[in-house]
């Protein structure tokens, strides 16, 4: 991307800020610190949107035959401070909905959550031998230098044109665009099913990648709907008409899906990690007596938190239902991919 003289004096903060703190980092100003420990550290550039969670999720799946997997996450939104390690009847508030939610689909690993993120593999690697990882994830860890990753996977969404967009808050990056040569794989996520060969070398010489890095192509799909509540009447999953509650960076890619079996009659979006508050469940629940044939539908990151919600009817209780994603990779070689 290249900034105008404009451009540059209307972002001229936070364009100054990224561009200094980058290069204390690459001159050795600040230090980065190597651990003994693989740590895979998967990031983007842009602001939410990309597949963060299902693409770590992806990893856990890939490792886990061979390492002890644990996943270091920031724990976005959460009112503790400190290490803590997710525990599956953990609320919200306490460990962040995305490590939550890993926690529930992975409860063998160990997922943790710390603000400083090398005090957090310090205390992962002093845990018993027994319990130590082999191999750490550290989620949403690519602006997070304070750490030098084994491997740097940024993701990147296939819909962002990244010559053409700005930095946040007038675009969506977080980052410099030029920050992707750090990289050394780089994932452009929710692709269509195919990528011609021609695609592929498009993106590469549109994204100047060097001869070390590696480029993976990835897209998600949609699992069948699964219950947020005990006692859920499935028959709703058969109706015409869909409720859609969503407080994500990017819900398009789901309404489209929804789109091909629903008529969507009623929306509800907030911006990503929100909190619903007294009011907005009240609105669900009108929304749900005003549209009694409804299903309702929203995210699995979401739907941690609207299980901690007391003051859902039970007619909403009975008829929400969140949709599973899954990540794959198209352009898997044969030969399986070493992330390590």
């Amino acid at each position: 991307m290249r900034y105008t003289f404009v451009n540059k004096l209307l972002l001229f903060p936070l364009y100054f800020t990224l561009k200094f703190r980058h290069y204390l980092f690459d001159k050795g100003i600040l230090k980065s610190r190597k651990f003994d420990v693989p740590i895979i550290s998967i990031g983007n550039i842009s602001v939410g949107g990309t597949g963060k969670t299902p693409h770590t999720e992806f990893l856990i799946r890939e490792l886990l035959p061979k390492y002890k997997v644990a996943v270091l996450s920031r724990g976005y939104g959460r009112k503790t401070r400190g290490f803590r390690i997710v525990e599956i009847d953990n609320k919200v508030s306490e460990v962040g909905d995305e490590p939550l939610q890993m926690k529930k689909k992975f409860s063998d690993i160990i997922i943790a959550v710390c603000e400083k993120r090398v005090k957090g593999v310090e205390a992962l690697l002093a845990l018993p031998e027994e319990q130590r990882p082999t191999v750490i994830l550290l989620d949403d860890g690519f602006q997070h230098r304070w750490i030098s990753p084994s491997t740097n996977i940024v993701l990147i969404d296939f819909s962002l044109p990244l010559e053409t967009e700005y930095l946040f808050p007038i675009g969506k990056l977080r980052d410099l665009p030029e920050q992707i040569q750090r990289a050394d794989i780089i994932i452009v996520t929710k692709c269509p099913d195919e990528i011609s060969l021609e695609a592929r070398f498009e993106w590469e010489r549109r994204l100047r990648l060097n001869s070390r890095q590696r480029m993976l192509f990835s897209n998600i799909s949609y699992g069948e709907p699964e219950s947020i509540f005990q006692g859920a009447d499935r028959r709703y999953i058969y109706s015409r008409f869909a409720i859609l509650i969503t407080a994500i960076a990017n819900p398009r890619p789901l309404i489209y899906h929804l789109l091909s079996d629903y008529k969507i009659i009623a929306k509800m979006s907030f911006r990503d990690h929100h909190n619903f508050t007294s009011s907005e469940v009240s609105r669900i629940n009108k929304l749900a007596a005003k549209w009694p044939k409804a299903v309702i539908y929203t995210t699995e990151k979401d739907a941690q938190r609207l299980m901690s919600k007391n003051k859902l009817s039970e007619n909403v209780k009975s008829r929400i239902f969140y949709i599973p994603i899954k990540v794959s990779i198209i352009n898997k070689p044969e030969a399986g991919i070493s992330f390590i």
